[in-house]
Protein backbone atom coordinates (compact mmCIF):
# COMPACT_ATOMS: atom_id res chain seq x y z
CA UNK A 1 0.00 0.00 0.00
CA UNK A 2 1.15 3.51 -1.19
CA UNK A 3 1.66 5.41 1.74
CA UNK A 4 1.13 9.52 1.98
CA UNK A 5 1.95 12.51 4.15
CA UNK A 6 -0.81 14.71 4.71
CA UNK A 7 0.97 18.69 4.19
CA UNK A 8 -1.25 21.44 5.98
CA UNK A 9 -4.21 19.56 7.90
CA UNK A 10 -6.30 22.52 9.20
CA UNK A 11 -9.75 24.03 7.11
CA UNK A 12 -9.12 21.69 4.15
CA UNK A 13 -6.57 19.44 4.89
CA UNK A 14 -8.09 17.70 8.07
CA UNK A 15 -10.54 16.21 5.51
CA UNK A 16 -7.63 14.70 3.32
CA UNK A 17 -6.41 13.28 6.95
CA UNK A 18 -9.24 11.38 7.32
CA UNK A 19 -10.04 9.90 3.94
CA UNK A 20 -5.90 8.63 3.68
CA UNK A 21 -6.47 7.26 7.08
CA UNK A 22 -9.88 5.49 6.12
CA UNK A 23 -7.69 4.28 3.14
CA UNK A 24 -5.11 2.36 5.15
CA UNK A 25 -2.64 4.92 3.67
CA UNK A 26 -1.61 7.97 6.65
CA UNK A 27 1.72 7.99 7.07
CA UNK A 28 2.15 11.06 8.86
CA UNK A 29 0.25 14.48 9.41
CA UNK A 30 2.91 17.84 9.09
CA UNK A 31 1.26 21.05 9.72
CA UNK A 32 3.63 23.91 11.26
CA UNK A 33 0.92 24.75 13.45
CA UNK A 34 1.30 22.70 16.87
CA UNK A 35 -2.12 23.14 18.03
CA UNK A 36 -3.36 21.58 14.96
CA UNK A 37 -1.04 18.72 15.02
CA UNK A 38 -1.89 18.24 19.11
CA UNK A 39 -5.59 18.08 17.94
CA UNK A 40 -5.24 15.50 15.45
CA UNK A 41 -2.99 13.66 17.91
CA UNK A 42 -5.65 12.74 19.84
CA UNK A 43 -8.16 11.68 16.90
CA UNK A 44 -5.49 9.73 14.70
CA UNK A 45 -3.52 7.81 17.77
CA UNK A 46 -0.17 6.11 16.80
CA UNK A 47 0.41 8.41 13.19
CA UNK A 48 3.50 10.23 13.58
CA UNK A 49 3.20 14.34 13.08
CA UNK A 50 5.77 17.02 11.99
CA UNK A 51 5.97 20.89 11.92
CA UNK A 52 8.93 21.01 9.80
CA UNK A 53 7.96 20.22 5.52
CA UNK A 54 11.85 19.63 5.21
CA UNK A 55 12.25 16.79 7.49
CA UNK A 56 10.02 15.03 5.39
CA UNK A 57 12.46 14.94 2.38
CA UNK A 58 15.80 14.98 4.09
CA UNK A 59 15.20 11.73 6.23
CA UNK A 60 14.83 13.03 9.39
CA UNK A 61 11.09 12.38 9.78
CA UNK A 62 8.27 10.28 8.75
CA UNK A 63 8.75 9.03 5.16
CA UNK A 64 6.65 8.11 2.73
CA UNK A 65 6.24 7.82 -1.18
CA UNK A 66 3.74 10.49 -1.18
CA UNK A 67 2.61 13.76 -0.23
CA UNK A 68 -0.82 15.49 -0.48
CA UNK A 69 -0.50 19.58 -0.07
CA UNK A 70 -3.57 21.15 1.38
CA UNK A 71 -1.87 24.34 2.29
CA UNK A 72 -2.56 27.90 1.34
CA UNK A 73 -2.18 28.72 -2.48
CA UNK A 74 1.02 30.80 -2.38
CA UNK A 75 3.00 27.92 -0.51
CA UNK A 76 1.55 25.00 -3.61
CA UNK A 77 4.22 25.51 -5.97
CA UNK A 78 7.24 25.67 -3.27
CA UNK A 79 6.24 22.48 -1.58
CA UNK A 80 5.29 20.91 -4.49
CA UNK A 81 8.54 21.38 -6.32
CA UNK A 82 10.35 20.17 -3.04
CA UNK A 83 8.59 17.02 -2.86
CA UNK A 84 9.32 16.30 -6.68
CA UNK A 85 13.16 16.87 -6.88
CA UNK A 86 12.97 14.25 -3.52
CA UNK A 87 11.43 12.00 -5.69
CA UNK A 88 7.84 12.06 -4.22
CA UNK A 89 4.41 11.65 -5.91
CA UNK A 90 2.67 14.66 -5.33
CA UNK A 91 -1.42 15.41 -4.86
CA UNK A 92 -1.99 19.14 -4.77
CA UNK A 93 -5.18 20.92 -3.64
CA UNK A 94 -6.27 23.13 -6.32
CA UNK A 95 -4.65 26.22 -7.63
CA UNK A 96 -1.64 24.16 -8.90
CA UNK A 97 0.35 27.36 -8.66
CA UNK A 98 -0.19 30.77 -8.97
CA UNK A 99 1.49 31.59 -12.52
CA UNK A 100 1.83 29.75 -15.39
CA UNK A 101 5.25 29.32 -15.64
CA UNK A 102 5.27 27.99 -12.16
CA UNK A 103 2.77 25.10 -13.21
CA UNK A 104 4.89 24.38 -16.20
CA UNK A 105 7.99 23.46 -14.35
CA UNK A 106 5.71 21.37 -11.75
CA UNK A 107 4.33 19.22 -15.01
CA UNK A 108 7.98 19.02 -16.12
CA UNK A 109 9.83 18.05 -12.99
CA UNK A 110 7.08 15.45 -12.66
CA UNK A 111 7.17 13.87 -16.53
CA UNK A 112 11.04 14.08 -16.53
CA UNK A 113 11.60 12.57 -12.66
CA UNK A 114 8.40 9.81 -13.90
CA UNK A 115 6.39 10.51 -10.75
CA UNK A 116 2.37 11.51 -10.77
CA UNK A 117 1.47 14.97 -10.12
CA UNK A 118 -2.34 15.28 -9.49
CA UNK A 119 -4.66 18.44 -8.85
CA UNK A 120 -7.72 18.25 -6.14
CA UNK A 121 -10.32 19.51 -8.76
CA UNK A 122 -12.71 16.71 -6.62
CA UNK A 123 -15.63 17.73 -8.45
CA UNK A 124 -13.84 15.34 -11.13
CA UNK A 125 -14.47 12.48 -8.29
CA UNK A 126 -18.56 13.75 -8.23
CA UNK A 127 -20.57 10.80 -9.04
CA UNK A 128 -23.45 13.43 -9.92
CA UNK A 129 -20.38 15.30 -12.63
CA UNK A 130 -19.60 11.88 -13.99
CA UNK A 131 -23.10 11.10 -14.56
CA UNK A 132 -23.42 14.75 -16.02
CA UNK A 133 -20.56 13.97 -18.18
CA UNK A 134 -21.34 10.74 -19.45
CA UNK A 135 -25.03 12.41 -20.34
CA UNK A 136 -23.27 14.69 -22.36
CA UNK A 137 -21.12 12.24 -23.99
CA UNK A 138 -24.00 10.24 -25.07
CA UNK A 139 -25.73 13.24 -26.90
CA UNK A 140 -28.20 13.30 -24.23
CA UNK A 141 -28.60 17.12 -24.25
CA UNK A 142 -28.15 17.25 -27.85
CA UNK A 143 -25.37 20.46 -28.84
CA UNK A 144 -24.34 21.87 -25.87
CA UNK A 145 -24.92 25.69 -26.45
CA UNK A 146 -24.19 27.57 -23.25
CA UNK A 147 -23.19 26.59 -19.53
CA UNK A 148 -23.58 28.79 -16.04
CA UNK A 149 -22.40 28.42 -12.92
CA UNK A 150 -22.87 30.41 -9.59
CA UNK A 151 -20.26 29.53 -6.21
CA UNK A 152 -21.41 31.71 -3.72
CA UNK A 153 -21.31 31.48 -0.15
CA UNK A 154 -20.41 33.79 3.29
CA UNK A 155 -18.18 31.25 3.98
CA UNK A 156 -14.54 31.76 5.40
CA UNK A 157 -13.20 34.76 3.37
CA UNK A 158 -9.15 34.46 2.14
CA UNK A 159 -6.74 37.61 2.48
CA UNK A 160 -4.04 35.55 0.81
CA UNK A 161 -5.88 34.87 -2.44
CA UNK A 162 -8.98 36.18 -3.67
CA UNK A 163 -12.50 35.24 -4.48
CA UNK A 164 -11.40 34.07 -8.29
CA UNK A 165 -8.63 31.78 -7.17
CA UNK A 166 -10.34 30.92 -4.37
CA UNK A 167 -13.74 29.53 -6.40
CA UNK A 168 -13.26 29.44 -9.55
CA UNK A 169 -10.50 26.91 -10.25
CA UNK A 170 -13.43 24.07 -9.89
CA UNK A 171 -15.93 25.21 -12.51
CA UNK A 172 -13.15 26.30 -14.84
CA UNK A 173 -11.85 22.70 -14.35
CA UNK A 174 -15.60 21.13 -14.95
CA UNK A 175 -16.66 23.10 -17.94
CA UNK A 176 -13.22 22.70 -19.37
CA UNK A 177 -13.81 18.82 -18.99
CA UNK A 178 -17.37 19.15 -20.13
CA UNK A 179 -16.46 20.87 -23.57
CA UNK A 180 -13.39 19.19 -24.07
CA UNK A 181 -11.40 22.60 -25.38
CA UNK A 182 -10.11 25.33 -24.04
CA UNK A 183 -11.66 28.88 -24.68
CA UNK A 184 -10.46 31.28 -26.85
CA UNK A 185 -11.03 34.26 -24.90
CA UNK A 186 -11.71 35.19 -21.49
CA UNK A 187 -13.19 38.60 -19.90
CA UNK A 188 -13.86 38.85 -16.26
CA UNK A 189 -15.13 41.90 -13.81
CA UNK A 190 -15.60 42.26 -10.16
CA UNK A 191 -15.50 44.15 -7.29
CA UNK A 192 -13.13 44.68 -4.29
CA UNK A 193 -15.44 45.14 -0.93
CA UNK A 194 -14.29 44.15 2.56
CA UNK A 195 -10.27 44.16 1.12
CA UNK A 196 -8.55 46.46 -1.05
CA UNK A 197 -7.39 45.27 -4.13
CA UNK A 198 -9.15 41.82 -3.38
CA UNK A 199 -12.04 41.11 -5.30
CA UNK A 200 -14.96 39.18 -3.25
CA UNK A 201 -17.26 38.45 -6.03
CA UNK A 202 -16.24 37.78 -9.99
CA UNK A 203 -18.02 37.26 -13.09
CA UNK A 204 -16.10 35.53 -15.82
CA UNK A 205 -16.77 34.88 -19.73
CA UNK A 206 -15.44 32.31 -21.24
CA UNK A 207 -16.19 32.41 -25.01
CA UNK A 208 -14.99 28.58 -26.65
CA UNK A 209 -14.35 28.05 -30.55
CA UNK A 210 -17.69 25.66 -31.23
CA UNK A 211 -19.22 29.11 -30.50
CA UNK A 212 -20.19 27.82 -26.71
CA UNK A 213 -20.26 30.23 -24.29
CA UNK A 214 -20.06 30.19 -19.91
CA UNK A 215 -20.08 32.12 -17.47
CA UNK A 216 -18.76 31.46 -13.92
CA UNK A 217 -20.26 33.63 -11.22
CA UNK A 218 -18.38 33.65 -7.59
CA UNK A 219 -19.04 35.49 -4.26
CA UNK A 220 -18.43 35.47 -0.77
CA UNK A 221 -20.61 37.92 0.06
CA UNK A 222 -23.69 36.18 -0.18
CA UNK A 223 -26.83 34.97 2.19
CA UNK A 224 -26.58 31.66 1.36
CA UNK A 225 -24.68 28.94 -0.13
CA UNK A 226 -25.07 27.88 -3.62
CA UNK A 227 -22.93 25.64 -5.54
CA UNK A 228 -25.02 25.33 -8.87
CA UNK A 229 -23.79 24.26 -12.69
CA UNK A 230 -26.34 24.88 -15.45
CA UNK A 231 -26.02 23.10 -19.05
CA UNK A 232 -27.90 24.45 -21.31
CA UNK A 233 -28.17 21.79 -25.01
CA UNK A 234 -30.06 22.27 -27.82
CA UNK A 235 -32.54 18.82 -26.50
CA UNK A 236 -32.39 19.46 -22.62
CA UNK A 237 -30.84 21.39 -20.18
CA UNK A 238 -28.96 20.08 -16.70
CA UNK A 239 -28.81 21.08 -13.22
CA UNK A 240 -26.13 20.09 -10.94
CA UNK A 241 -26.68 21.37 -7.32
CA UNK A 242 -24.68 20.18 -5.35
CA UNK A 243 -26.40 21.27 -2.24
CA UNK A 244 -29.38 20.16 -3.12
CA UNK A 245 -30.21 16.28 -2.08
CA UNK A 246 -31.28 16.13 -5.80
CA UNK A 247 -28.33 16.11 -7.24
CA UNK A 248 -28.77 16.20 -10.87
CA UNK A 249 -31.85 17.05 -12.78
CA UNK A 250 -32.54 17.22 -16.46
CA UNK A 251 -35.20 20.16 -17.86
CA UNK A 252 -36.45 18.70 -21.09
CA UNK A 253 -37.77 22.09 -21.79
CA UNK A 254 -37.85 23.27 -25.80
CA UNK A 255 -37.93 26.42 -27.66
CA UNK A 256 -40.34 26.54 -30.31
CA UNK A 257 -40.71 29.18 -33.21
CA UNK A 258 -44.26 30.74 -33.53
CA UNK A 259 -44.30 33.18 -36.09
CA UNK A 260 -40.68 33.73 -36.32
CA UNK A 261 -40.20 34.53 -32.28
CA UNK A 262 -38.96 31.97 -29.97
CA UNK A 263 -41.20 30.28 -27.39
CA UNK A 264 -40.40 28.59 -24.45
CA UNK A 265 -42.29 25.52 -23.46
CA UNK A 266 -41.48 24.04 -20.55
CA UNK A 267 -41.60 20.55 -19.44
CA UNK A 268 -41.31 18.78 -15.98
CA UNK A 269 -38.00 18.24 -14.34
CA UNK A 270 -36.52 14.49 -14.60
CA UNK A 271 -34.53 13.10 -11.09
CA UNK A 272 -31.27 11.87 -12.59
CA UNK A 273 -30.62 8.66 -9.89
CA UNK A 274 -26.70 9.07 -8.86
CA UNK A 275 -25.28 6.56 -6.32
CA UNK A 276 -23.72 8.99 -3.94
CA UNK A 277 -20.41 8.33 -2.19
CA UNK A 278 -18.15 11.21 -0.87
CA UNK A 279 -15.83 12.76 -3.73
CA UNK A 280 -13.21 13.17 -1.61
CA UNK A 281 -12.95 9.84 -0.37
CA UNK A 282 -13.36 8.65 -4.79
CA UNK A 283 -10.14 11.42 -5.67
CA UNK A 284 -8.25 10.25 -2.38
CA UNK A 285 -8.37 6.84 -3.81
CA UNK A 286 -7.88 7.33 -7.26
CA UNK A 287 -4.47 9.23 -6.39
CA UNK A 288 -3.70 6.09 -4.77
CA UNK A 289 -4.30 3.60 -7.58
CA UNK A 290 -2.38 6.31 -9.84
CA UNK A 291 0.41 6.04 -8.30
CA UNK A 292 0.69 2.08 -7.60
CA UNK A 293 -0.26 0.89 -11.10
CA UNK A 294 2.12 4.13 -12.77
CA UNK A 295 -1.16 5.47 -14.68
CA UNK A 296 -2.38 9.23 -15.73
CA UNK A 297 -4.47 10.79 -13.15
CA UNK A 298 -7.98 12.27 -14.51
CA UNK A 299 -6.37 15.67 -12.96
CA UNK A 300 -3.35 15.36 -13.91
CA UNK A 301 -0.68 18.40 -13.86
CA UNK A 302 -1.70 18.88 -17.28
CA UNK A 303 -5.26 19.20 -16.82
CA UNK A 304 -4.25 21.54 -13.80
CA UNK A 305 -2.17 23.18 -16.30
CA UNK A 306 -4.92 24.75 -18.43
CA UNK A 307 -6.97 25.69 -15.44
CA UNK A 308 -4.40 27.63 -14.50
CA UNK A 309 -3.64 29.25 -17.82
CA UNK A 310 -7.56 30.46 -17.62
CA UNK A 311 -7.10 31.29 -14.21
CA UNK A 312 -4.05 33.36 -14.99
CA UNK A 313 -6.17 34.87 -18.11
CA UNK A 314 -9.15 35.50 -15.99
CA UNK A 315 -6.68 37.78 -13.39
CA UNK A 316 -5.35 39.95 -16.01
CA UNK A 317 -8.51 40.77 -17.98
CA UNK A 318 -9.96 41.95 -13.92
CA UNK A 319 -6.44 44.06 -13.60
CA UNK A 320 -7.39 45.38 -16.96
CA UNK A 321 -11.00 46.31 -15.71
CA UNK A 322 -12.56 43.72 -18.26
CA UNK A 323 -10.66 43.74 -21.21
CA UNK A 324 -10.92 40.47 -22.75
CA UNK A 325 -7.77 38.53 -23.35
CA UNK A 326 -6.91 35.89 -26.00
CA UNK A 327 -5.62 32.74 -24.96
CA UNK A 328 -3.86 31.54 -27.94
CA UNK A 329 -1.01 34.21 -26.91
CA UNK A 330 -0.60 32.34 -23.52
CA UNK A 331 -1.27 28.67 -24.60
CA UNK A 332 1.69 27.09 -22.02
CA UNK A 333 3.97 24.54 -23.69
CA UNK A 334 6.12 22.12 -21.66
CA UNK A 335 8.23 20.88 -24.08
CA UNK A 336 9.20 17.85 -21.91
CA UNK A 337 9.19 14.47 -22.82
CA UNK A 338 6.29 12.24 -22.23
CA UNK A 339 7.21 9.33 -20.35
CA UNK A 340 5.35 7.74 -23.15
CA UNK A 341 7.55 9.32 -25.64
CA UNK A 342 8.99 6.83 -28.82
CA UNK A 343 12.34 5.93 -28.86
CA UNK A 344 13.04 5.56 -32.56
CA UNK A 345 14.68 1.99 -33.83
CA UNK A 346 18.67 2.57 -34.67
CA UNK A 347 17.17 2.42 -38.70
CA UNK A 348 14.55 5.07 -38.39
CA UNK A 349 15.94 7.67 -35.12
CA UNK A 350 16.00 11.54 -36.05
CA UNK A 351 18.60 12.13 -33.62
CA UNK A 352 22.26 11.41 -34.53
CA UNK A 353 25.13 10.34 -32.36
CA UNK A 354 28.95 9.97 -33.38
CA UNK A 355 29.87 6.46 -33.75
CA UNK A 356 32.67 7.22 -30.68
CA UNK A 357 30.18 7.37 -28.25
CA UNK A 358 27.52 4.78 -26.59
CA UNK A 359 24.23 4.86 -25.49
CA UNK A 360 23.22 2.54 -22.98
CA UNK A 361 19.59 1.16 -23.46
CA UNK A 362 16.50 2.36 -21.64
CA UNK A 363 17.67 6.08 -22.73
CA UNK A 364 15.73 8.74 -24.66
CA UNK A 365 16.53 11.08 -27.04
CA UNK A 366 14.44 13.82 -28.78
CA UNK A 367 14.24 14.87 -32.56
CA UNK A 368 17.16 17.12 -34.20
CA UNK A 369 19.66 16.44 -31.07
CA UNK A 370 23.07 15.55 -31.50
CA UNK A 371 25.62 13.54 -29.37
CA UNK A 372 29.34 14.14 -30.45
CA UNK A 373 32.77 12.33 -29.89
CA UNK A 374 33.74 9.87 -27.01
CA UNK A 375 30.47 10.71 -24.94
CA UNK A 376 28.19 8.08 -22.65
CA UNK A 377 24.19 8.51 -21.99
CA UNK A 378 23.85 5.92 -19.23
CA UNK A 379 20.80 4.41 -18.66
CA UNK A 380 17.32 6.02 -17.48
CA UNK A 381 18.40 9.39 -19.02
CA UNK A 382 16.08 11.54 -20.84
CA UNK A 383 17.23 14.38 -23.77
CA UNK A 384 14.97 16.67 -25.83
CA UNK A 385 14.82 17.63 -29.17
CA UNK A 386 17.43 20.01 -30.83
CA UNK A 387 20.03 19.83 -28.16
CA UNK A 388 23.68 19.66 -28.79
CA UNK A 389 26.21 17.28 -26.60
CA UNK A 390 29.90 18.50 -26.88
CA UNK A 391 32.67 15.86 -26.56
CA UNK A 392 33.13 14.04 -23.73
CA UNK A 393 30.23 14.53 -22.05
CA UNK A 394 28.47 11.95 -19.57
CA UNK A 395 25.11 12.12 -18.78
CA UNK A 396 22.89 10.10 -16.52
CA UNK A 397 22.17 7.47 -14.97
CA UNK A 398 18.59 8.77 -15.22
CA UNK A 399 18.78 12.50 -15.97
CA UNK A 400 16.57 14.44 -17.54
CA UNK A 401 17.11 17.51 -19.97
CA UNK A 402 14.66 19.46 -21.75
CA UNK A 403 14.79 20.64 -25.29
CA UNK A 404 17.64 23.05 -27.02
CA UNK A 405 20.18 22.03 -24.55
CA UNK A 406 24.09 22.75 -25.04
CA UNK A 407 26.41 21.06 -23.40
CA UNK A 408 29.96 21.57 -24.18
CA UNK A 409 32.92 19.76 -23.52
CA UNK A 410 34.10 17.71 -20.48
CA UNK A 411 30.93 18.32 -18.78
CA UNK A 412 29.71 15.86 -16.41
CA UNK A 413 25.78 15.78 -15.49
CA UNK A 414 25.09 13.43 -13.03
CA UNK A 415 22.02 11.86 -11.54
CA UNK A 416 19.72 14.44 -9.38
CA UNK A 417 20.63 16.92 -12.01
CA UNK A 418 17.57 18.56 -14.06
CA UNK A 419 18.15 21.21 -16.52
CA UNK A 420 15.20 22.38 -18.17
CA UNK A 421 15.00 24.20 -21.54
CA UNK A 422 17.46 26.19 -23.26
CA UNK A 423 20.50 25.38 -20.63
CA UNK A 424 23.68 26.34 -21.82
CA UNK A 425 26.45 24.19 -19.91
CA UNK A 426 30.39 25.77 -20.52
CA UNK A 427 33.31 23.53 -21.01
CA UNK A 428 34.35 21.88 -17.91
CA UNK A 429 31.93 23.09 -16.25
CA UNK A 430 30.87 20.75 -13.21
CA UNK A 431 27.66 19.66 -11.54
CA UNK A 432 27.90 17.82 -7.39
CA UNK A 433 25.32 15.89 -6.43
CA UNK A 434 26.78 14.25 -2.96
CA UNK A 435 27.54 17.03 -0.63
CA UNK A 436 30.19 15.45 1.99
CA UNK A 437 31.54 12.37 -0.74
CA UNK A 438 33.77 9.74 0.85
CA UNK A 439 35.75 7.10 -1.44
CA UNK A 440 35.24 3.99 1.02
CA UNK A 441 31.34 5.60 1.95
CA UNK A 442 28.76 4.83 -0.15
CA UNK A 443 26.24 7.17 -0.05
CA UNK A 444 24.12 7.35 -2.94
CA UNK A 445 21.10 7.77 -1.10
CA UNK A 446 22.01 10.89 0.06
CA UNK A 447 21.61 12.36 -3.39
CA UNK A 448 20.68 16.05 -3.24
CA UNK A 449 18.72 17.23 -6.54
CA UNK A 450 19.54 20.20 -8.32
CA UNK A 451 17.11 22.07 -10.89
CA UNK A 452 18.90 24.33 -13.80
CA UNK A 453 15.39 26.28 -14.70
CA UNK A 454 15.09 27.37 -18.54
CA UNK A 455 17.49 29.63 -20.34
CA UNK A 456 20.39 29.44 -17.27
CA UNK A 457 23.67 30.09 -18.47
CA UNK A 458 26.45 28.70 -16.57
CA UNK A 459 30.38 29.58 -17.59
CA UNK A 460 33.35 27.38 -18.44
CA UNK A 461 35.22 25.47 -15.02
CA UNK A 462 32.09 26.65 -12.88
CA UNK A 463 31.06 24.52 -10.17
CA UNK A 464 27.40 24.03 -9.10
CA UNK A 465 27.52 22.32 -5.17
CA UNK A 466 24.06 19.81 -5.18
CA UNK A 467 21.28 20.76 -3.64
CA UNK A 468 20.11 24.05 -4.94
CA UNK A 469 18.17 25.77 -7.71
CA UNK A 470 18.90 28.30 -10.55
CA UNK A 471 16.72 30.04 -11.67
CA UNK A 472 15.54 30.78 -14.97
CA UNK A 473 18.04 32.79 -17.12
CA UNK A 474 20.37 33.27 -14.49
CA UNK A 475 24.25 33.70 -15.30
CA UNK A 476 26.77 31.79 -13.76
CA UNK A 477 30.34 33.36 -14.32
CA UNK A 478 33.13 31.06 -15.70
CA UNK A 479 35.08 29.85 -12.55
CA UNK A 480 32.40 30.54 -9.96
CA UNK A 481 31.50 28.27 -7.18
CA UNK A 482 27.62 28.40 -6.69
CA UNK A 483 26.70 26.72 -3.41
CA UNK A 484 23.27 28.14 -3.01
CA UNK A 485 19.87 28.93 -4.44
CA UNK A 486 20.37 31.73 -7.54
CA UNK A 487 17.40 33.83 -8.61
CA UNK A 488 15.93 34.30 -11.48
CA UNK A 489 18.00 36.43 -13.88
CA UNK A 490 20.78 36.64 -11.30
CA UNK A 491 24.32 37.31 -12.46
CA UNK A 492 26.49 35.44 -9.62
CA UNK A 493 30.22 34.95 -10.44
CA UNK A 494 33.10 34.75 -7.78
CA UNK A 495 34.40 31.80 -5.45
CA UNK A 496 32.28 31.76 -3.44
CA UNK A 497 29.64 32.78 -5.70
CA UNK A 498 27.97 36.13 -4.99
CA UNK A 499 25.48 37.71 -7.11
CA UNK A 500 26.33 41.28 -9.18
CA UNK A 501 24.07 42.18 -10.68
CA UNK A 502 20.53 41.11 -13.37
CA UNK A 503 20.76 39.90 -16.56
CA UNK A 504 17.94 39.92 -19.63
CA UNK A 505 16.92 37.41 -21.17
CA UNK A 506 19.04 38.33 -24.06
CA UNK A 507 22.04 37.08 -22.22
CA UNK A 508 23.24 40.96 -21.77
CA UNK A 509 23.51 43.02 -18.03
CA UNK A 510 21.21 45.11 -17.21
CA UNK A 511 21.27 48.70 -16.35
CA UNK A 512 20.77 50.13 -12.92
CA UNK A 513 17.40 50.75 -13.74
CA UNK A 514 16.59 47.31 -14.90
CA UNK A 515 16.83 47.69 -18.61
CA UNK A 516 18.50 45.98 -21.27
CA UNK A 517 20.97 48.50 -23.30
CA UNK A 518 20.82 45.93 -26.13
CA UNK A 519 17.30 45.14 -26.74
CA UNK A 520 15.82 47.73 -24.50
CA UNK A 521 13.02 44.97 -22.48
CA UNK A 522 12.42 46.47 -18.95
CA UNK A 523 12.21 44.68 -15.64
CA UNK A 524 10.59 45.19 -12.62
CA UNK A 525 11.42 44.01 -8.91
CA UNK A 526 9.43 40.83 -7.48
CA UNK A 527 9.95 39.06 -4.33
CA UNK A 528 13.65 38.83 -4.55
CA UNK A 529 13.69 38.35 -7.79
CA UNK A 530 13.22 40.43 -11.19
CA UNK A 531 10.85 39.63 -14.13
CA UNK A 532 10.04 41.42 -17.38
CA UNK A 533 7.68 43.86 -17.73
CA UNK A 534 4.41 43.80 -19.76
Amino acid sequence: MIKVVVVGSGYWGKNLVRNFNALGALAAICDNDPSVLHSLQKMYDGVPTVQRFDDLLDGSGPSAEAIAIATPAESHYELTKKALLAGKHVFVEKPLSLTVDEGEELVQLAEQNRLTLMVGHILHYHQAVIKLKELVGKGELGKIQYLYSNRLNIGKIRAEENILWSFAPHDISVILMLLGEMPETVCATGGSYLQHQIPDTTLTTLDFPSGVKAHIFVSWLHPFKEQKLVVVGEKKMAVFDDISQEKLLLYPHKIEWLQRVPVAAKAEAELVQVEMDEPLKAECQHFLECVTEKVTPKTDGREGLRVLQVLEASQESLNQDGCKILLDSKAPVVNSLSPMTHIPSPDSQDYFVHESSYIDEEVEIGAGTKIWHFSHVLSGSRIGENCNIGQNVVIGPDVAIGNGCKVQNNVSIYKGVTLENEVFCGPSMVFTNVYNPRSGIRRMEEIRPTLVKKGVSIGANATIICGITIGRYAFIGAGAVVLKDVPDYALVVGNPGKQKGWMCECGVRLEDDLTCPSCEKKYGKHKNSIKPLQ
